[in-house]
């Protein structure tokens, strides 16, 4: 029976699934498998399962190439995998679109207003038993109401935030390498706006764009310094689409006012200054965390493997 490796333990329905045509092995410790493990081991199997941060780089897949047919990463992004090598060597790249695209937006809206109107800062004063009853300036934020958005990345997720921003009255431009067509900014409410004008004329900004050589460090100290002063900024797509250390300077200075960050350029490093700042809610990357979404992104990987096992052309091929 051909073997299956499985880089961390994912919901069960997506390894009944794998058990069924393959002897899986799964990383059941709490740790992630390093490059030197890909590269001892990766030739023992027909396929992997892969997680975000593993290092599918050009020697890893040079130690693939006889034996792994595909790599279904558990993620949407890919930038682990080096797609061009893959192709070159004919080995399939899955993703799992789709059934993330509302958790995740979620998360961004709920990032959203709890840096506006500081939730986790009151919930943080309540603890420290500071709360002596009503004051009229308490904690005073700031509602979202006919207050521009921008919109980093306008794909699946992008438009889903867009989608719920509507909702809170909210004003909706966005950036991203294509536009859409009328149709579908109509039906977000959404108006297309170089990057430029996106920094400058939004009140918040909302990343959801992928990490590619074009997007990293789109957010610097030179992308702050342009900004309105007191802007608000999110993170759910990629953390190096920030140069962190400039968002650092940037909230101490007080250009940006306030950031909400699902993700982090160094991840799982985080910036030890962000660690202390009030106006800072940290997340540990759980834009995807929703049963629904875990669940069916675990269908998706396995079956992937399972197609291409069966000589089906997988539904989410990258490569």
């Amino acid at each position: 029976m051909k073997k299956v490796l499985v880089t961390y333990e994912i919901p069960e329905n997506g390894l009944e699934i794998l058990r069924k045509h393959f002897e899986v092995d799964i990383n059941k410790t709490d740790k992630p498998l390093n490059k030197e493990y890909f590269k001892k081991n990766i030739s023992n199997y027909f396929g992997v399962l892969t997680m975000l941060y593993d290092p599918i780089d050009k020697e890893v897949l040079n130690r693939a190439k006889d034996n792994v047919k595909i790599i279904s990463n558990y993620a949407v992004g890919y930038n682990n995998i080096n797609i061009d090598i893959a192709r070159d060597y004919g080995i399939t790249v899955c993703n799992t679109p789709g059934v993330l695209t509302n958790a995740t937006s979620e998360i961004a809206f709920g990032l959203m207003i709890s840096i506006m109107r500081r939730i986790v800062e009151g919930d943080k004063y309540v603890r420290k038993n500071n709360f002596n009853g009503w004051r009229p300036k308490l904690l005073i934020g700031e509602e979202l109401k006919n207050k521009t958005v921008g919109i980093f990345g306008m794909g699946r997720i992008g438009k889903a935030f867009a989608k719920k921003c509507n909702g809170f009255d909210m004003n909706i431009i966005y950036h991203d390498r294509n536009q859409l067509n009328p149709e579908e900014e109509k039906k977000y409410n959404a108006k297309f706006v170089s990057f430029l004008e996106l920094i400058k004329k939004s009140d918040i900004i909302s990343i959801h764009a992928p990490l590619t050589e074009e997007t990293k460090h789109s957010f610097t100290e030179d992308t702050f310094d342009k900004m309105k002063n007191g802007t608000y900024i999110i993170n759910t797509g990629r953390g190096a689409v920030i140069k962190e250390s400039d968002l650092v300077k940037a909230l101490k200075e007080k250009k940006i006012k306030a950031a909400g960050l699902d993700v982090y350029e160094h991840e799982p490093e985080i910036h030890n200054e962000l660690i202390d700042m009030e106006n800072v809610v940290l997340l540990p990357h759980i834009g995807s965390a929703s049963k629904y979404a875990r669940e069916e992104m675990s269908r998706m990987a396995a079956q992937a493997i399972v197609d291409v096992y069966k000589g089906i052309a997988p539904e989410n091929k990258i490569v």
